[in-house]
């Protein structure tokens, strides 16, 4: 009988195998100074182009003051115990109403981190004789609540709606079968790529076809649509999305998560979602902290509007000097380069030492082996200086990249991981 480590002795898995020259810079970077446009990196400043504080709430004085008096008001444990035993206040209800309202929801429910409450929502939504039909590109989290799955699933190509329209053909036939109903599942934004799923058209097909849509709009919340409701309201087919997820993460700068649906769908979910039925409750500064930052996105209109001159600067910027950035249709920015992994550790290298760019770093194997991708998240926060400052940076390394600069400077680390 093997040890159970062997494996894990054997094989570090396909990013873990890069830990000795990744770890510290490339992944675990320790960024600090206050969440904002700029901060520290190895004790230099550096333009962050990697913080999901897309509204640029994380440091507004507003929510700091209100975030420090909850604090000093309820502690960090109130209120405890899981929300059915003893957790539950009217605090926590009435974000849940506000919330609703604001994505045009009957109810909403809280929950305390997005991506457990993703895979627990997904488990308890289907059962065996159920099919789930859902992107090939999906979030993690939508993968992992997928494997929880019993019954029968498929994936359709990305964004493909001839591709769903096929797999919802086999999907129909399969639940005449076992006699389940059918969940499509599809992100509002794409969190990689920035491209929005085409929750349009797939509502459309409900008049073909019988099933149910749960969108993740983690990245659309608050920064898509007139009101900032999402991609469903950015498509005008909020109504056909039967259960929305958003999470506090991102626009709302904060922890949790929630899921809005008709009144019924979220009384049977409040009542079998098991990483909330058996979790302790999402704390009470949370949760103060978000009714506030919720209403700063309903009164504060400005914000959603510096954020998207940013990324407009940005984005147009960027396809004027002839950059792929892809499809995207969001503030989420990626810009693609072809290179090895040794020549992207050291084109980052340059741009965070020698350009003062801080940008996240994608590699194989989450995209393509030869591809390199620089992933940016514009905020509020961010300056039309800030944009020059990074187009200037990227013309300088894609000239490197283009004459072989990086394929030199990065030979013994190609030749030490035999590349």
């Amino acid at each position: 009988m093997k040890d159970l480590f062997e494996k894990i002795y054997r094989d570090k898995g396909p990013l873990g195998k890069w830990a000795a020259q990744a770890e510290g810079y490339f992944v675990f970077p320790k960024l600090e100074g206050e969440i904002s446009n700029r901060m520290k990196f190895q004790g230099k400043e550096v333009i962050t182009w990697s913080i999901n504080d897309y509204l640029g709430l994380a440091n507004h004085p507003e929510v700091r003051k209100v975030d420090a008096e909850a604090a000093a008001q309820y502690g960090s444990a109130y209120p405890m115990g899981a929300r059915m035993m003893s957790g539950h206040t009217d605090l926590h209800e009435q974000l849940q109403n506000e919330l609703a309202e604001f994505v045009s929801k009957e109810a909403a429910y809280l929950l305390n981190f997005g991506y457990q409450g993703m895979v627990s929502t997904i488990d308890a939504l289907v059962s065996k004789d159920d099919i789930i039909v859902y992107d090939v590109d999906a979030h993690a989290c939508i993968i992992d609540g997928v494997r929880l799955h019993m019954g029968k699933r498929f994936t359709y190509k990305h964004n493909d709606v001839e591709s769903l329209e096929k797999n919802l053909e086999r999907a129909t036939k399969m639940a005449e079968q076992t006699g389940g109903g059918i969940l499509v599942i599809s992100e509002g934004v794409l969190g990689m790529r920035g491209d929005q799923g085409r929750l349009k058209e797939i509502v459309d097909l409900k008049k073909k076809f019988n099933f149910r849509l749960f969108v993740d709009d983690a990245h659309g919340f608050g920064t898509l649509g007139k009101t900032g409701a999402g991609a469903g309201e950015e498509q005008g087919v909020q109504d056909g999305i039967d259960v929305y997820f958003a999470t506090f993460a991102k626009s709302m700068a904060s922890t949790g998560a929630f899921i809005a649906a008709d009144q019924e769908i979220i009384d049977y979910l409040k009542y079998n979602l098991r990483s909330q039925m058996f979790a302790k409750s999402l704390q009470m500064q949370l949760v103060v902290g978000a009714l506030k930052r919720l209403d700063m996105l309903r009164t504060m209109p400005e914000l959603k509007k510096n954020l998207w001159t940013i990324v407009d600067a940005l984005q147009s910027g960027l396809k004027k000097r002839g950059f792929d950035i892809g499809t995207t249709q969001s503030c989420v920015t990626p810009v693609y380069l072809k290179g090895s992994i040794p020549e992207a550790m050291a084109l980052v290298k340059d741009l965070r030492e020698n350009h003062g760019i801080f940008c996240s770093i994608v590699v194989y194997p989450v995209i393509p082996k030869g591809l390199i991708l620089l992933r940016m998240i514009p905020t509020a926060t961010h300056t039309l200086q800030d944009v020059q400052e990074t187009l200037d940076a990227f013309d300088a390394i894609r000239e490197r990249l283009q004459n072989g600069t990086y394929k030199r400077m990065s030979a013994s680390l190609t030749a030490a991981m035999g590349e």
